[in-house]
């Protein structure tokens, strides 16, 4: 059986046995007719090196295996500026739908909802689809519907409190922080060691869990207290804090990120040395669970399943780590993409890699009982067509339930009231 491999289109070779990936839709700011930009160069100048394309390859079953678990997932990348979808087709064919989001980071998401932290704002977008409907083989259409802008902070993950509030880290103030009617932000809460807020990343906060509509662990590189002092202590002194009492939890941890609680465990990403980690909230202690070639960010689950995100590492802030050891010793390559681990054995059960273009993801996230997923972008051409109302009479539904050619339909009810904060800043243009 001949292996097959993705380059966002569809191309050959690879040597790991690997699934075909469909890609679809194109990216938002691409041409509405998917034509390729003119690349050509004005009369004297140097001829520009192409991009590297990026190829897409997968476990073979991914989509089978996707199907028995009801869920799709997704992922972001700042390095390449995009929100990635990933569900499954007909045929055991995956897809991959992607859309453009300056600088994507931290996602909180359900099945009607995401959140999505970027360069300077925290978009909400909201699965526009009913119940049980399809449109081109997509059972989610998530569309931008507020902005709220608030600054370069370098807003890294996020969640939703028990009152619909957005909690989000805001890694250069060094705390964890909340939206502003008026203002760029709202601080709720800093670190015992960070002697006041200012622009500096001190100690690189950058991992929220949240347990039972509030936060409760954070993750930072160290316990620095001067401009970036962190990139001095990315080898060791990472350390997750317990937001409610102040406590330092473990200091035994190389660039951690990603802090969940799952099944009763507090789960962690010890980036700096490839690992997915369980920490004994009382004690500190560490149990490693699984190796993973990359620097390690992102990490759900789906029952005993992890989600795990792994980037190459770059020169300066992930270089000199452990985790170049590690692989050398283990004689393998870095990887950029996603790897499903079964917590329970440590092995890694599904994988989705990326190579070329795409080096560094950020977050992933699961999507519970949703077959294949889909976000209109900013830029899309049909944004603007793609009108939808709330309570519509039912009489005047198009008969299939879902939009007719102008994109009208009924809206779904939201989840939860959005907080007002969450609806004043309303971004037009980005």
């Amino acid at each position: 059986m001949s292996n097959r491999k993705s380059e966002v289109k569809k191309a050959k070779s690879g040597k790991e046995p690997e699934k075909e990936v469909a890609k679809e839709g194109a990216a938002a700011g691409a041409p509405a007719d998917n034509k390729p930009a003119d690349n050509k160069n004005a009369p004297g100048q140097a001829a520009q090196p192409a991009k590297p394309k990026t190829q897409i390859s997968c476990s073979r079953g991914f989509s089978d295996w996707m199907a028995q678990n009801n869920l799709s997932f997704g992922f972001t990348s700042y390095q390449s500026g995009r929100l990635y979808l990933v569900g499954r087709l007909p045929r055991g064919r995956i897809s991959f739908h992607e859309r453009h989001f300056v600088r994507a980071m931290g996602v909180a998401a359900t099945p009607q909802r995401l959140y999505l932290a970027n360069h300077f704002q925290i978009w909400r977008m909201e699965n526009i689809l009913p119940a049980n409907a399809s449109v081109d083989g997509f059972d989610r259409n998530y569309v931008p519907r507020n902005a709220q802008t608030t600054g370069d902070l370098d807003v890294h993950e996020l969640g939703v409190d028990k009152n619909g509030r957005i909690i989000f880290v805001n890694t250069k103030y060094s705390c964890l922080a909340t939206p502003s009617l008026t203002h760029s932000f709202r601080p709720i809460w800093k670190p015992p060691f960070i002697s006041r807020l200012a622009p500096e990343d001190r100690c690189h906060l950058n991992g929220l869990a949240m347990q039972d509509g509030e936060p409760r662990y954070v993750t930072a590189v160290c316990k620095s207290d001067i401009v970036t002092g962190w990139r001095d202590r990315r080898a060791e002194g990472g350390c997750i804090i317990d937001v409610t009492t102040d406590r330092i939890v473990t200091e035994k941890l190389s660039m951690p990120h990603s802090p969940r609680l799952h099944n009763g465990k507090l789960w962690v990403l010890n980036s700096g040395r490839g690992e997915l980690c369980t920490v004994d909230p009382d004690t500190g202690e560490l149990e490693t669970v699984a190796f993973l070639p990359g620097f390690l960010r992102g990490l759900a689950f789906a029952g005993p399943y992890a989600f795990v995100g792994l980037s190459l590492p770059r020169d300066g802030s992930f270089s000199g780590l452990e985790l170049d050891g590690e692989l050398a010793r283990r004689d393998a390559e870095p990887w950029c993409g996603v790897q499903v681990v079964d917590t329970r054995t440590g092995d890694i059960v599904q994988w989705i890699r990326l190579t070329g273009e795409v080096r560094e993801l950020f977050d992933v996230f699961v999507l519970p009982g949703v077959r294949n997923p889909m976000a209109t972008g900013l830029m899309d051409s049909q944004i603007q067509s793609l009108v939808t109302i709330e309570n519509w009479a039912p009489d005047d539904l198009p008969a299939d339930g879902v939009p007719d050619g102008d994109g009208a339909d009924r809206a779904p009810t939201p989840e939860k009231p959005v907080p007002e904060m969450q609806a004043d800043a309303v971004a037009e243009d980005a």
